[in-house]
């Protein structure tokens, strides 16, 4: 399983000949390596409403025919614009053919805001478990930390963790290494972090903060490993 990671909080997993993008937020981050325009997708997964997370959905999966996983009332949004989707919600999982995705609790927000000032709520946040070829990946999405992030490592052995540390909107450096103290993953990886001023962090600092026996690894964008 190849898993890449392209800048704030956008993954991508390529298995079972499948390509996976995690929260697809192209068009203004300006630390992705992507071009919304050259990615097609078999499926994307969104945590949750923010355009920051949703970001090039809509143009991307109206292009490729991407199946879209995200939680229900987001889902039913994006299905009214005419995509493919399906629906989920926290503690449910599913079994596709390229894979397992079961959506865990996050503490956050979840919402589109309209040029004309309105607010449209999309239901809880969400963070993602994704299990494949024998590995489990875990996408924190946006979210404070919460003591259940035990029972999520309990019941799930992670691989890889991605978590954010940008604080202000999200958990800091601090929180975030407790995160992955309560998850046990064998790997920890920092996102959402410096793509606006009030997020910006030094990942080191996040890294340095990981008790001995948890790997940390700061990635930058493009870059590739293997589980």
């Amino acid at each position: 399983m190849k898993i890449s990671y392209h800048g704030h909080s956008v993954i991508k997993i390529e298995t079972n000949g499948k390509q996976i993008i995690i929260d697809p937020f192209i068009t203004g981050n300006e630390l992705t390596d992507l071009s919304a325009e050259n990615e097609n997708p078999d499926v994307i997964i969104l945590t949750h409403g923010h355009s920051d997370h949703v970001g090039d959905t809509e143009s991307i999966a109206q292009r490729s025919n991407a199946l879209v996983i995200a939680p229900n009332e987001l889902a039913t949004y994006l299905e009214w614009q005419g995509l493919r989707t399906h629906p989920m919600h926290i503690g449910g999982a599913y079994t596709f053919d390229f894979g397992k995705v079961k959506l865990t609790p996050a503490f956050h927000g979840s919402a589109i805001f309209t040029e004309d000032k309105e607010i449209i709520y999309l239901g809880m946040p969400a963070g993602v478990l994704f299990m494949a070829e024998g590995k489990t990946i875990y996408h924190a999405g946006d979210t404070a930390l919460f003591s259940d992030m035990k029972l999520i490592g309990e019941r799930h052995p992670i691989d890889i963790a991605f978590l954010p540390i940008g604080d202000n909107f999200t958990m800091g450096p601090e929180d975030a290494a407790l995160a992955a103290k309560f998850l046990g993953a064998k790997t920890v990886v920092p996102i959402h972090y410096n793509t606006f001023p009030p997020i910006k962090q030094d990942p080191q600092v996040f890294i340095d903060l990981l008790e001995s026996d948890i790997h940390g690894k700061v990635m930058i964008a493009g870059e590739t490993i293997e589980i």
